[in-house]
C-alpha cells in the first residue's frame, strides 16, 4: 500500500522538513507518494518530484489552498486517504503538521502517532514522553496510521539528479472550500541568517542576558562571525528580548544544529528537550550549577559579558 506524504511548502519550493519526513517515510516502504497543495505550486510540485524515493507527486493547485488553512487541507486529506488506500499518513512536526494531521486523525477517527524519533517496523514506532525524559514504543493496529515526524531524528533524503524529477506529477481535484476560517495578516519575522529550524549553526540566548539590547548588542556579532541562526529560551522570549520565533524548546521549535551554543540559558526542562540532539552543544553561564552544563559538550562557567565579546574578537 502506498504512503503519502504531505508537503510543507511555500507555494515555490518545499521546506526542509519536508526532506525529513520522506526520509522516516522511505523506511517505511518504497511506494512513496508526496502532496503539494498550494496555489500556482508548480515549482513547489517538481521540486517534490526530484526527491529520492518518491513514486508520484499528487498536485492539488486551487485558491483555496493559496494560505494553506488546516480545515480545507484536512478535507482535501481525508478524501485522498479514502480513495487512494494509503497505509500511512505522514507530515513534519512542525506548526504546519500539527495544525493540519490532528485533523485528518480526527476525520479517520484514528489515533495520531505524534512526534516519533524512530521506526521499528510498519505499526511500532518510538517517540519522546516527559519532555524528552523516556521514549515510549506505540504500536498501532489502526488501518491508516497518520503520523508526525520529528525531523531532527531523519536525515533529508537526497535529490534525484534529474532534470525535472524522476517521479510522475498528476494534478487532484481540489476538495471544497469550507470557509470556517481566513487569514487576515500574517507578520514574517525577515532575516538574512538562517532559518532557525534548518541551521547548522544557532547561537542561543537567555535570561542571563538581561534585556533585549543586550541580547542584540552581545549575540548578533557572534552569530554574524559564526553565519549562525539565533534562538532564545523560553524566559528570553516571555520577557520580550526576542519575538516568539526565536523560541527553541518542547513549546518552540526543536534543532538538533552541528553546533548549539548556549550563552545566560539555565537549562530547564522545556528548553533542553528542544535543543539536547545538536551534535556539539557548548554553554557558557555564571552559575556552575546550572543544568545546561549536564548536556553540554563544553561548558564554560564565566560571565556571558565578558566572555562573548572575547569570542568574537578571536573568530
Amino acid at each position: 500500500m502506498p504512503i503519502l506524504v504531505i508537503a510543507e511548502h511555500d507555494n515555490a519550493g518545499l521546506k526542509a522538513a519536508t526532506l525529513n519526513t520522506v526520509s522516516a517515510a522511505a523506511k517505511l516502504g518504497a511506494d512513496i507518494e508526496v502532496l503539494v497543495a498550494g496555489s500556482n505550486c508548480a515549482a513547489a510540485a517538481q521540486a517534490a518530484a526530484a526527491l529520492a524515493g518518491v513514486t508520484k507527486v499528487k498536485v492539488a493547485d486551487a485558491a483555496a489552498y493559496a494560505e494553506q488553512g488546516a480545515e480545507n487541507l484536512a478535507a482535501l486529506l481525508v478524501g485522498l486517504v479514502q480513495a487512494g488506500g494509503y497505509s500511512h499518513v505522514l507530515a513534519p512536526a512542525t506548526t504546519y503538521g500539527k495544525n493540519v494531521l490532528p485533523r485528518v486523525a480526527a476525520l479517520l477517527d484514528v489515533a495520531q502517532i505524534s512526534d516519533i524519533v524512530a521506526i521499528e517496523s510498519a505499526d511500532t514506532f518510538v517517540r519522546p514522553i516527559y519532555a524528552g525524559n523516556a521514549l515510549a514504543t506505540v504500536k498501532s493496529s489502526d488501518a491508516v496510521k497518520v503520523i508526525t515526524v520529528r525531523t531532527t531524528a531523519f536525515d533529508a533524503v537526497g535529490v534525484v539528479a534529474t532534470e525535472g524529477g524522476s517521479a510522475a506529477v498528476e494534478a487532484v481535484a481540489a476538495g471544497p472550500e469550507l470557509g470556517k476560517s481566513k487569514l487576515v495578516g500574517r507578520e514574517l519575522t525577515k532575516s538574512a541568517r538562517p532559518e532557525l529550524g534548518a541551521a547548522k549553526i544557532i547561537v542561543s540566548g537567555g535570561r542571563g542576558l538581561g534585556s533585549g539590547d543586550a541580547y542584540r548588542s552581545v549575540l548578533e556579532p557572534l552569530a554574524d562571525k559564526l553565519g549562525a541562526a539565533m534562538g532564545a529560551s523560553r524566559a528570553a522570549v516571555d520577557a520580550g528580548f526576542v519575538p516568539n520565533d526565536y523560541q527553541v524548546g518542547q513549546t518552540g521549535k526543536i534543532v538538533a544544529p552541528q553546533l548549539y551554543l548556549a550563552v545566560g540559558i539555565s537549562g530547564a526542562i522545556q528548553h533542553l528537550a528542544g535543543m539536547k540532539d545538536s551534535k556539539v552543544i557548548v554553554a557558557i553561564n555564571k552559575d556552575p550549577e546550572a543544568p545546561i552544563f549536564q548536556v553540554a559538550d563544553y561548558g564554560l562557567v564565566a560571565d556571558l559579558f565578558e566572555t562573548v565579546p572575547q569570542l568574537v574578537a578571536a573568530l
